[in-house]
């Protein structure tokens, strides 16, 4: 089959178990905090489960990218990492928050699992049509499925009378989807690919530039400083039904689809000036949730929609601008890291303050956190090691 052919066969079918895999989880995280509230789990465990899930699910890609590369088993790792996902329609058989919890923390292992082998192969699957082309078009696919799946939830949560255990079971029939089509990949795609063997190569964190590492602090900095999704939507949780609840998580993902390209056009011709912007906006949504009133709970989210979205997309062009090629997967493994323990912290440090609604400090410590964070974010913008222009990392 001719290359280009391959490469779209692989981008409709590689795009559809991605959008069935948004569905699944982006469906679970719409209502996860509502879910743990309705056991008696305060803010501060909510955040904290919510953060490690985001640490486990950015720290641990480089573990699984450097696995995956050493065994070469792209194919195998990527499909048990998708399989992975049978923790989100379990949750309807949770009974408890620490069940709960580890289904959580399972589901963002699946994340760190498939990522990094999945990219690999999609990569060269797509390599007659064009990387920037292929993983848009796969992005945009990602994003519907991750409106759907909230919008799945609360329309079941709706019909239901507000049942969690039937929400997430409904959850399983995207599963089922997703798996069919993942060993219908694996039998009619996989022998269509060709994944070259490549000699080992030995990169070192040491050669890793310097304004990168001031850049992936000054991130993990903004990170800590901004309060998550999950306890925004914690915040709304006691206000509202959770039905309402997943339509403001659908709300922010809408506007994070929105604002991902937007913020990949200005980046090409600003370039990381234009980071200033999200480190700024993010003092808001950390203020505004202490604030009375559901409506400044939806401008939270609101906010944490736009600020997101910049973070799939500049933030990645960012590590692209400051690091050579030869040490770009070490790279974003660390930068990774660095992200994920930023909302570790703020999980953990807004949920308390949440907790004791400390409001002020909240608001000083979002605040304190921004300006370190653009302090060394400006330390970066000296570097020229590469041109500005290089544009979002793919």
């Amino acid at each position: 089959m001719q290359p280009r052919r391959v490469a779209a066969l692989s981008i409709l079918t590689f795009g559809l178990v991605s959008l069935l895999g948004d569905i699944i989880y982006e469906g679970s995280r719409s209502v996860i905090s509502p879910f743990l509230l309705s056991f008696g789990a305060s803010a501060f465990i909510v955040g904290l489960i919510l953060g490690l899930g985001e640490f486990f699910g950015y720290a641990l890609r480089m573990i699984f990218g450097i696995l995956s590369d050493k065994t070469r088993s792209y194919w195998t790792i990527f499909i048990i990492g998708y399989s992975l996902l049978i923790a989100v329609p379990l949750l309807a058989l949770a009974g408890s928050w620490p069940l709960a919890m580890v289904l959580v923390l399972i589901e963002r292992l699946s994340k760190a699992v498939r990522s990094p082998a999945r990219d690999t192969v999609f990569s060269y699957a797509t390599k007659g049509i064009g990387s920037g082309k292929a993983f848009g078009i796969h992005e945009l696919l990602d994003q519907i499925g991750a409106i759907t799946g909230p919008a799945i939830v609360a329309a079941t949560l709706f019909a239901t009378g507000e049942n969690f255990s039937a929400a997430f079971s409904a959850l399983f029939i995207p599963y089922l989807l997703m798996i069919i089509m993942l060993f219908l990949i694996y039998l009619r795609i996989r022998p269509l690919i060709t994944i070259p063997t490549v000699s080992e190569k030995r990169s070192t964190f040491k050669e890793l530039p310097s304004e990168f590492i001031i850049y992936a602090i000054s991130v993990s900095l903004n990170a800590m400083g901004l309060v998550s999704i999950g306890l925004i939507l914690y915040r709304a949780s006691p206000e509202t039904l959770p039905w309402l609840v997943a339509l403001i998580y659908l709300l922010a993902q809408t506007v994070d689809a929105a604002a991902a390209p937007l913020a990949g056009y200005l980046y090409d011709r600003i370039g990381r000036k234009l980071l200033y912007l999200p480190f700024a906006l993010s003092v808001f949504p950390s203020t505004l949730i202490f604030m009375p009133g559901l409506e400044f709970v939806i401008l939270s989210a609101i906010f944490f929609g736009i600020i997101f979205g910049m973070h799939e997309s500049i933030y990645r062009a960012a590590v692209t601008d400051l690091t050579p090629i030869e040490v770009r997967g070490s790279a974003y493994g660390v930068f990774h890291t660095f992200y994920g323990f930023g909302f570790l912290v703020s999980g953990a440090i807004f949920g308390f303050l949440m907790d004791n609604n400390l409001a002020q400090i909240a608001v000083l410590f979002s605040i304190s956190a921004q300006a370190a964070a653009m302090i060394l974010l400006r330390k970066t913008l000296r570097s020229h090691r590469l041109s500005p222009m290089t544009g979002p990392a793919s």
